[in-house]
């Protein structure tokens, strides 16, 4: 790497300085002019918890008639899965679809799904019927959304702003991160 895209002092990266770098907008957008419902990020979208942080974005989600905590979002994850414990407690485990497949993770451990099933998810007033992986086994979360929900639902996630938005034809929806449930 060229000595000129970095400074070894860490005070600046391709000559913009960390200070410039803050206050700088985040801006998602698929035509050559921003509009008012372009996908934006600003420092304002942070004002509800301290920085710096390093948490994962958990939401709550609306699953059928059962509120849902500690739904983890992951851009890194090809499939949306749902723990069998779930479907058990809420009595839909009827509904899965039987089908084997093997989840394999970043650190090379795998796990073999228990099935399939189709169930309808409402994020904000919009509803999808989302096809989740069934697996049986503790993972920390209750569901993972992965790149089919994301993609579906149009959702660009921020870690750092700890918050979802995507376009409605009302405008951009959001849904805030769940600080406490992270950490």
């Amino acid at each position: 790497m060229p000595d000129d895209q970095y400074d070894l002092r860490g005070n600046e990266i391709n000559g913009v300085t960390f200070s410039a770098a803050k206050k700088m907008k985040v801006s998602i957008t698929h035509s050559k002019r921003l509009r008012e419902d372009d996908i934006t990020f600003t420092e304002e979208d942070t004002d509800r918890f301290l920085l710096p942080h390093n948490d994962a974005l958990i939401i709550s989600l609306n699953v059928l008639d059962f509120k849902f905590k500690r739904v983890l979002v992951d851009p890194g994850s090809s499939v949306n899965i749902i723990q069998w414990r779930v479907l058990e407690q809420a009595n839909i485990t009827g509904s899965i679809i039987p089908a084997t497949k093997l989840l394999a993770g970043f650190n090379l451990a795998s796990m073999t799904t228990r099935g399939e099933i189709l169930l309808l998810t409402n994020a904000e007033g919009v509803m999808k019927t989302t096809l989740f992986e069934v697996v049986d086994g503790d993972m920390g979360y209750n569901i993972i959304l992965g790149r089919p929900w994301l993609h579906e639902m149009k959702v660009v996630p921020s870690t750092y702003h700890q918050l979802l938005k995507f376009p409605m034809p009302e405008g951009i929806k959001k849904i805030r991160g769940d600080k406490s449930a992270a950490r």
